[in-house]
């Protein structure tokens, strides 16, 4: 028999294609103007900086904002001593004193080499209109198989990503509740900090600071914190969302490029994001002597606390709608499906609610009704689809109208099989293909009525009758 191809009830083509096509357009958009926009020749944009003397901070601030105009902010310090210290207590990225026909430019190796070699490139410019020798000095070298100063940034991305994983695989993980999630991030979280940490010390590649690991473990909880609660919000768009806050915004904003040479909205981003505040965390505490920590800590920490204020929110608006249901005696009888990252998972067999079709989320590959006698819709009607092989894929029940709906079936021949207390249970073997919505629709006879039931006829395939 011929199988008749459908669409999803009041879903057009243009508008699959529009769903289909709109996370990865966002995305590619997303990528190709952050990424281009921040990497795009960094230079120095209000970079801090201390200079000894007052006389001598007038004059450079002058040749500095000649030779980049907003490149630098410039502060006096008393002496040479101070200018030092300001760049090992992170107030400045560069110290600098002159005094006869010497001069000294402090840096730090572990804001990153790129920041360095445009503050040495400016003040030797600067030092030779003087005629003085300029000496470079780093006061907080990284060490030596980090010669670029960006290993850590990698570390971070490393410990950045699992959060938003292991929250896409949680929010499938039905029979685990709010509380066994954020504790399985917690636990998660501190494997992953610990095996990083020591991962990164064994090879050389990072100081041996065990504060590190406590960074590292908020960068990760924050991260599977904060997608599981903005899951049940942002729902079939949690992908989209997801990399778009940790992968477009967070990657550009992160360090790879010190910040200090990033465009002003990257700048923003890095005190706000997750990854950016952990790598100004991970430097402190592996190369300043804890310096300038307090403040990422606290932006971690306020992430993992929005994270949970919104799972709270939405714990609380289920129990206002289940109380609101159970007056009304109208409660769902399918869940909302959890959410799936297509980028990360197949689809997997999933019932879905029957109802109009919104934005964004996932179209029915089988549906239909089941009707009794009278042709009355039966509620609450058991059904489930099984494989060639008559494993389970999916089970699922009928609305108060009598519907239901499947997505996420694999191509081939399933079996739909359907029953109800007192009737006859049916069963249809239906062809899936891709792209093809497929019904199958049943009447159900009384047992008292009849000693063998016959399925509704229909046209999109071979239907085999149970008793």
């Amino acid at each position: 028999m011929k199988h008749r191809i459908e669409r999803p009830r009041g879903v057009s083509l243009a508008k699959v294609l529009a769903e289909t096509l709109t996370i990865p357009a966002l995305l590619f958009l997303g990528l190709l103007f952050c990424f281009a926009t921040a990497f795009h020749q960094p230079q120095p944009d209000h970079a801090k900086l201390v200079i000894a003397g007052g006389p001598v901070e007038r004059k450079v601030d002058t040749a500095l904002q000649l030779q980049n105009p907003g490149g630098f902010d410039v502060t006096a310090v008393a002496g040479a001593r101070e200018a030092r210290q300001a760049v090992l207590d992170r107030d400045a990225v560069a110290g600098y004193a002159a005094k006869g026909k010497r001069a000294v430019l402090y840096v730090a190796g572990a804001n990153g080499v790129s920041l360095d070699q445009a503050l040495t490139k400016g003040f030797t410019r600067l030092a030779a209109h003087n005629h003085q020798k300029l000496t470079v000095t780093d006061v907080a070298p990284t060490v030596k198989k980090d010669g670029l100063g960006t290993t850590l940034v990698y570390f971070a991305v490393a410990w950045n990503m699992p959060g938003y994983i292991l929250a896409t695989s949680l929010l499938r993980a039905v029979t685990l509740n709010r509380r066994k999630k954020l504790l399985t991030v917690a636990s998660f979280a501190a494997v992953f900090s610990a095996v990083g940490f020591f991962v990164g010390v064994g090879l050389g590649f990072l100081p041996n600071a065990p504060a590190a690991l406590a960074i590292a473990f908020l960068l990760t909880t924050a991260v599977g914190t904060f997608s599981l609660g903005m899951a049940p919000f942002v729902k079939h768009f949690f992908p989209l969302a997801g990399l778009g806050l940790y992968i477009v915004l967070s990657v550009p904003s992160g360090g790879l490029v010190p910040v200090q040479l990033l465009p002003r909205f990257f700048q923003v981003l890095h005190t706000v994001m997750p990854l950016g505040n952990a790598v100004d965390g991970l430097r402190g505490v592996l190369y300043f002597d804890n310096a300038g920590v307090l403040r990422p800590v606290l932006v971690l920490c306020a992430w993992i606390a929005a994270g949970m204020a919104l799972l709270g929110l939405d714990a609380w608006r289920h129990h206002r709608t289940a109380a609101r249901q159970g007056a009304e005696d109208e409660q769902e009888d399918v869940p909302e499906p959890p959410v799936e990252d297509p980028s990360m998972e197949a689809p997997v067999p999933t019932a879905l609610p029957v109802h109009p079709h919104h934005f964004g989320e996932p179209l029915p590959m089988l549906e239909g009704i089941v009707r009794d006698d009278e042709q009355q819709p039966v509620r609450h009607a058991a059904v489930t689809v099984m494989d060639t092989s008559g494993r389970q894929l999916v089970r699922t029940a009928t609305d108060a109208r009598g519907e239901y709906a499947v997505t996420g079936l694999p191509e081939g021949y399933i079996s739909v099989v359907v029953s109800y207390p007192g009737r006859n249970p049916l069963v249809h073997q239906k062809l899936l293909q891709s792209g093809v919505a497929v019904r199958a629709d049943f009447t159900l006879h009384d047992r008292r009525g009849t000693t063998r039931a016959a399925a509704h006829p229909l046209d999109l395939g071979p239907a085999r009758h149970g008793s």
